[in-house]
């Protein structure tokens, strides 16, 4: 008798701690990112000899950051790195503008055009940003698997070259899917129009498949450019001196072929914020 209870005393004090750390984990703040089961069948991982692990991602509240100018000034950077999952686009960097745009990034989500400008950095993107994931979309043309896909041989030389770096490709599937949306929400066909979608565009998409509540730092919205009091700021928080934002928005709204519709983007975002936990800061929206 006395044999069990000491026995069971043992027990119980070896399981004291198990429980006490289950505990601690079910309660965490489920803001942290996870691992999706099934992923999500749009983005497809980039390795040598495989193409069969979709992007397995999941935010509680994550913070899309634009890389407007709109951003400079706007003080948001500690409040964006305590947010579960940072998402930024392209090659906007960090490093100078941390008390404006913070300095985590979980994803960056990068046009097939600005390829060139992280290979041309890949010590920081590829190295000391390892632990980003990166999802690059672009045409079918330099997206092809076959040897011919220009953009596509790059980024699996880069995978080769960095195996450990999550670099995923939006499939041709999504793509056609983005256009089906823009066309549903304008009722115009993209392509017939002669625009391309925007990198916003599909950060949104993703932002959408992977977070339950998104916060867009420094995204106007599509009436901002015809506001007589409206802030005149560079394009980019990191080009000072290139042309405008509102400027660029107008001739790329209006040019006939090869534009974005960034202005028409951005009133589909607004609808869209009806339907999802979705708020905008620098500047804030009136949904």
């Amino acid at each position: 008798m006395k044999y069990q209870m000491l026995r069971w005393l043992c027990l119980l004090s070896l399981s004291l701690p198990l429980l006490f750390w289950f505990g601690c984990v079910i309660s965490r703040d489920d803001q942290s990112p996870s691992v999706q089961s099934n992923g999500l069948r749009g983005y497809m991982r980039i390795r040598p000899g495989r193409m069969d692990q979709f992007l397995s991602l999941h935010c509680g509240q994550c913070a899309l950051i634009s890389s407007s100018g709109q951003m400079l000034g706007a003080g948001a950077g500690e409040e964006i790195d305590k947010m579960a999952c940072v998402i930024r686009m392209n090659n906007a960097p960090t490093k100078g503008y941390e008390k404006d745009v913070g300095s985590r990034t979980s994803v960056r989500v990068v046009s097939h055009t600005s390829v060139p400008l992280l290979v041309k950095n890949e010590r920081y993107y590829f190295q000391q940003s390892a632990d980003t994931t990166y999802v690059f979309w672009g045409p079918e043309r330099n997206m092809r698997q076959d040897g011919k896909g220009r953009t596509f041989n790059t980024l699996l030389k880069v995978a080769q070259k960095y195996p450990n770096v999550k670099i995923y490709a939006v499939t041709r599937e999504k793509i056609q899917y983005c256009d089906g949306v823009f066309q549903n929400e304008t009722g115009k066909n993209r392509m017939k129009t002669g625009a391309f979608l925007s990198t916003g565009f599909f950060t949104m998409i993703l932002a959408i498949d992977m977070c339950d509540s998104i916060r867009v730092y420094g995204m106007i919205d599509d009436n901002y450019c015809s506001r007589a009091n409206h802030s005149d700021v560079p394009y980019h928080y990191y080009e000072r001196n290139r042309i405008d934002e509102c400027k660029m928005y107008r001739v790329h709204e209006n040019t006939q072929r090869g534009g974005h519709r960034f202005i028409t983007e951005k009133a589909i975002y607004a609808k869209w914020a009806t339907r999802h936990k979705m708020e905008f800061k620098h500047p804030s929206w009136v949904l």
